[in-house]
């Protein structure tokens, strides 16, 4: 679960000393959980969608998701967002073993 956020700027640890030194505030931050992932992109912006799917629905012909958040990215944004989830995800697999997601197939939450 989410904690919560202390009012004060937090300094994040930086691997390279290169560019300006980065506060992260996270006084005005909000956590939510999702379970549920997908995005959609144009050429001036990537959509993702964040929400809740029930996992007692999985055996049926429909699921409904309870979409939370949506977050709207520079496709450069997205692309270091791309980066960074490669990167933390290849450091859990190397720590705790592959993950098998399967053949996820991606569905147009705006349908």
């Amino acid at each position: 679960m989410a904690q919560q956020a202390k009012s004060e700027v937090r300094e994040l640890p930086q691997r390279e000393a290169t560019g300006p030194k980065i506060n992260w505030d996270d006084t005005q931050m909000k956590s939510s959980y999702a379970n549920v992932c997908n995005a959609i992109g144009t050429r001036e912006e990537v959509v993702l969608f964040f929400g809740l799917g029930n996992p007692s629905q999985s055996g049926g012909q429909q699921i409904t998701v309870s979409l939370s958040q949506r977050v709207i990215l520079s496709p450069f944004a997205a692309k270091r967002l791309a980066t960074l989830l490669n990167n933390v995800v290849n450091q859990y697999e190397t720590r705790w073993g592959a993950l098998d997601v399967g053949n996820v197939a991606a569905a147009d939450p705006t349908a």
